[in-house]
């Protein structure tokens, strides 16, 4: 599930924040979609046409009076799976709720059957005015769907009001919901997400916890997302940035963890459980910071709540449920238990004592283990790991 060979229209209206909309037409190219640029004439101003051929490898279109390029409007309105049109000023936004067709950039938007995505990107004030809120209001009765704008600084200075374009990689992932969601089964669909480790405090400064990083179960909301899916994350400290696009809900330990999963579980269609909760607990944490002391510490330690065992009877009749299994050495056979014993759709095992897999890297080999048998993937970037197990969910809805 993938925007590889989706066609996409990128419209650049003039504004300071076309310098983003280089690294957009730029990951929308790597990420495999043929990208084909409009610049309105204020646009290129700012930045000229042969920046965005050399990024997309394709030529860029600007005018409705380009001899080559007769009826270019039509074309690529007719040819699109998505526009995107990033930045889009209070006038072109004013342009396109009238209706005006006098540049190719409006031309286009006037005659495409294609979704829209818009991201504004203007003055505060500008954003605030009621004539540019009553054209927006207009575009999204028309089904466009607009992102943003941001609160943060702007070309004029500091700025505590939207107005500000988002960033590029917002924009990414809006588009990928956008093309591929219709296609998908998860589109719809609630989608719960674990990740991380959780943190069991000894005292007021120190806790047990363990090495997971977040990377995998951030790969699947990610990857869930871009499918259409509404996405919650449920995650505990991880050490790498939050994706965008899901609804994170932040916990601590593992007691937090299951808390919201028992709130969350009676409405979600597929849970991924990915996190790694911490095992065992100190009964009771000290309170302030436990002195530093010559000789042993001994610390008495119990098991945590098996977060899915407890939760079993809250889930909703037909959900998909995927476990994860983090082993050292042969791990099939507990695998198998744990699809068993804790009533799974499937368990993810992966070896958390082989270079290139399990915590801290980028990277990630896995056995889908369930009832129909067991399928080995090979080592392979982690959004690609949640993409296979994303594909054999969507099979089991």
């Amino acid at each position: 599930m993938t925007i590889e060979g989706r066609r996409v229209v990128l419209g650049v209206s003039g504004g300071i924040a076309c310098y983003k909309s280089c690294t957009l037409a730029r990951r929308l190219t790597e990420l495999g979609a043929d990208v084909d640029v409009v610049l309105t004439a204020a646009a290129a101003e700012f930045v000229r046409p042969l920046t965005f051929e050399a990024l997309t490898q394709r030529p860029v279109a600007t005018s409705l009076w380009e001899r080559s390029r007769a009826l270019a409007h039509i074309g690529l309105a007719r040819e699109p799976d998505l526009v995107v049109v990033a930045p889009a000023t209070a006038h072109l936004l004013a342009r396109a709720a009238l209706g005006l067709a006098d540049d190719l950039l409006t031309a286009l938007l006037l005659a495409t059957q294609a979704p829209v995505l818009v991201a504004p990107g203007m003055n505060d004030d500008m954003f605030d005015h009621p004539a540019t809120q009553a054209n927006l209001r207009t575009l999204r009765g028309r089904g466009w769907t607009v992102l943003g704008p941001a609160i943060g600084p702007l070309a004029e200075g500091p700025s505590n009001r939207p107005g500000r374009m988002v960033e590029p990689e917002e924009i990414v992932v809006q588009a990928e919901r956008m093309l591929c969601s219709p296609r998908g089964r998860l589109s719809g669909r609630r989608v719960v997400v674990t990740a991380g480790p959780t943190r069991e405090p000894l005292d007021a400064v120190r806790v047990i916890s363990n090495r997971s990083s977040g990377r995998m179960g951030y790969a699947l909301a990610t990857r869930a997302f871009a499918r259409g899916a509404d996405v919650t994350l449920v995650t505990g400290p991880a050490s790498v940035p939050g994706p965008r696009g899901p609804t994170v809900v932040a916990v601590e330990t593992t007691a937090d963890m299951q808390t919201a999963l028992e709130r969350l579980l009676p409405d979600t269609d597929v849970l991924l459980m990915a996190a790694a909760p911490s095992d065992y607990r100190v009964e009771e944490p000290v309170t302030g910071k436990r002195p530093r002391q010559d000789g042993a510490v001994r610390i008495e330690l119990h098991p945590t709540a098996d977060i899915l065992a407890a939760t079993a009877g809250l889930r909703k009749p037909k959900a998909v449920i995927v476990g994860f299994a983090l082993e050292t050495g042969a791990g099939l056979d507990r695998a198998r238990e744990k699809l068993r014993a804790k009533r799974l759709d499937l368990v993810v095992l992966n070896r958390a004592d082989e270079i290139g897999s399990g915590f801290e890297v980028e990277t990630n080999r896995v056995t889908l283990v369930s009832s129909d048998g067991t399928e080995e993937l090979p080592l392979l970037p982690k959004m690609e790991v949640a993409d296979r197990i994303l594909d054999d969910v969507e099979a089991r809805l």
